[in-house]
């Protein structure tokens, strides 16, 4: 998984988005009308896990100092210095 900063929307306005990967336009998706899409598809399904999106991990409040450790351990730069 790429780390936050090698994501092609990281610190970059929509314009520079689509700009990047040579789109006309950029249209974002709403959170919430992800989840009733996926409800539609499935309407069993209660509740989402979008911490992804949101930041709103289920779990017990996620440290930031530990994410930063996480993002910095999966980075490329520090997978590819694993590999030499």
């Amino acid at each position: 998984m790429a780390a936050t900063t090698e994501l092609i929307a990281h610190n970059r306005t929509e314009e520079e988005i689509s700009d990047h990967i040579g789109a006309d336009w950029l249209i974002y998706q709403d959170l919430e009308d992800l989840i009733e899409s996926a409800r539609k598809g499935n309407p069993a399904i209660q509740q989402f896990e979008c911490s992804v999106f949101d930041g709103k991990y289920i779990t017990a409040d996620i440290d930031k100092s530990y994410l930063q450790r996480l993002e910095e351990t999966r980075s490329d730069e520090k997978k590819s210095r694993k590999l030499n």
